[in-house]
């Protein structure tokens, strides 16, 4: 018996909500303190100002934060929730994701109502690719949507940027969290089948566990209160003698493992890791949406293009490699370099590797200079980055941040784009990428007026240097902000046994300001 095809219905983001922290470092007091030259972080990078986690928050909290939203502004029960499904890589345990805490404070908001166990029945889990997580659980959502008409779920991106004091990454600092709804016959936004994906295992970007035997920790600690090191061994046999009672250093263990919230990274080489992984998922993406890579430039099949942003430019000094690309595939490459005496570098002509990599980087740094091409980035790019200026790097949602912006500036400029088709370029270090579409659906105006993003952010209180950095290592004693409206971390519990380490959180309500 022949097999009855059925159209499945759309599937795709019915709506979304950012949860940003309401205090930010303007990028100009950083430089100033850190001896930079504010131009060109400015008008280079594009940045304006970093959103900052205060002391009561944590990505938990963010996220928590964020979906709590998404559930109110659509009146949405708790029991409806099939599953809220985490991206982030700023975890802070080893093995409870962070969702289960998410899921610990929407059922503490939602009890009173709904009982205790209104989020039994919802799956919650953390997805851990580097700043892809989020797309990786969206992309996995998407196909258990497709599963069921009542199928509801909840994708939340939430991170902490976070980057040694001082290093060349802490310009690009952010944090914050975006949830999205996702279903079928969705209000703003449908994804096709196709999905490119391009990885490769590198280094470019992570945050290994650092060990450290219990000697170089003792000579250390006693080198700086000012005693001899040789001491350290004496303290290390008297160690061995002692059962473990829960300390750090009367563990079994003989070396320490370390986590820090800050990575190791090579910029310059991770910026050539997401220029090589965009254009190979594109060139896997192609074929499966109907595209001729070596034929027509894919990107005027969009009208907007959404990127992850590390910084606010980073997409539109990415690009021009496979804005070449599609030049020559179209056969407008020419006219382009015979107008801008531009030539491509030959590999044959460089002694090595690395004095061809060099030249080729300033042909294509060339390429982004040209007139064309910034038009072109002013059509294509330019809208998603004026959120990411003001807020940072987000990591895993930074990409829903540069497409909630897009949308919102789309808004302000009166474009019509019901039917229109938006590319998206994801990236996640280490390293992989993701390239998928999709098209605007006829609600996507309305659920773009309730974003108030740009709102939101102009709301924004800015602190001093001297607070973001006692924020930043974590010695702030109180909020600069304290909660209002909001969920917030209320303890991490120091006591040793069955509990060391666990979070506490809480929901303060917004205080009201009486008359009279």
């Amino acid at each position: 018996m022949r097999s009855v095809q059925t159209q499945l219905p759309p599937v795709g983001i019915d709506d979304m909500a950012a949860y940003i922290p309401k205090i930010y470092l303007p990028i100009e007091s950083l430089a100033a303190e850190r001896n930079l030259e504010y131009a060109k972080l400015n008008k280079g990078l594009g940045l304006e100002a970093m959103s900052v986690a205060d002391a009561h928050e944590d990505v938990a909290t963010m996220a928590a934060n964020a979906v709590l939203e998404l559930m109110k502004k659509n009146a949405l029960r708790p029991q409806e929730i099939g599953r809220i499904y985490m991206g982030t890589e700023s975890s802070i345990d080893g093995s409870k994701p962070m969702a289960s805490y998410v899921l610990e404070m929407l059922t503490q908001y939602y009890e009173p109502e709904h009982g205790p166990d209104c989020f039994l029945n919802c799956d919650v889990v953390d997805l851990t690719f580097a700043c892809i997580g989020a797309v990786d659980a969206l992309q996995n959502t998407l196909d258990w949507v497709k599963g069921g008409t009542q199928r509801v779920g909840i994708v939340v991106g939430s991170d902490n940027a976070k980057y040694e004091l001082g290093s060349g990454g802490e310009y690009t600092q952010g944090a914050g969290a975006i949830a999205l709804l996702v279903r079928q016959n969705p209000r703003l936004i449908a994804f096709g089948e196709a999905w490119g994906v391009a990885t490769r295992s590198v280094h470019d970007f992570f945050k290994p566990l650092r060990q450290a035997t219990k000697e170089s920790l003792l000579r250390e600690a006693l080198k700086l209160a000012g005693k001899d090191p040789q001491a350290a061994r004496e303290a290390l046999s008297k160690l061995a003698n002692m059962a473990p009672n829960g300390g750090v250093l009367t563990s079994s263990d003989a070396t320490i493992t370390l986590h820090r919230e800050t990575p190791v990274f090579d910029g310059p080489y991770s910026n050539a890791c997401y220029q090589e992984r965009i254009r190979e998922a594109l060139q896997h993406f192609a074929p499966q949406a109907g595209y001729d890579v070596q034929k027509e430039a894919i990107s005027g099949h969009w009208a907007s293009l959404v990127f992850h942003l590390p910084y606010a430019f980073q997409a539109r000094r990415m690009f021009p490699e496979i804005y070449l690309m599609e030049a020559k595939a179209t056969g407008n490459w020419q006219a382009l370099a015979e107008a801008h005496a531009l030539e491509e570098p030959v590999r044959e002509n460089y002694s090595d590797e690395e004095a061809f990599e060099e030249a080729n980087a300033q042909f294509l740094r060339a390429i982004s200079k040209t007139d064309a091409y910034q038009v072109f980035v002013q059509e294509k790019i330019a809208a998603g980055e004026k959120a990411s200026s003001l807020v940072g790097n987000l990591y895993t949602s930074s990409i829903f941040l540069s497409l909630m912006g897009s949308l919102e500036v789309a808004i302000e400029e009166g474009r019509e784009l019901e039917g229109s088709r938006f590319g998206f370029f994801a990236y996640g270090s280490g390293s992989k990428s993701k390239v998928f579409e999709g098209e605007l659906q006829p609600g996507w105006k309305v659920v773009v007026q309730q974003f108030r993003l740009a709102e939101r952010l102009a709301r924004r209180t800015a602190i001093d240097y001297y607070t973001y950095e006692q924020l930043h290592r974590g010695q702030a004693a109180e909020s600069a902000l304290s909660p209002q409206g909001e969920f917030f971390l209320k303890e991490v519990c120091r006591e040793k046994g069955v509990r060391e380490g666990a979070r506490t959180y809480g929901w303060k309500d917004k205080e009201t300001v009486k008359a009279g």
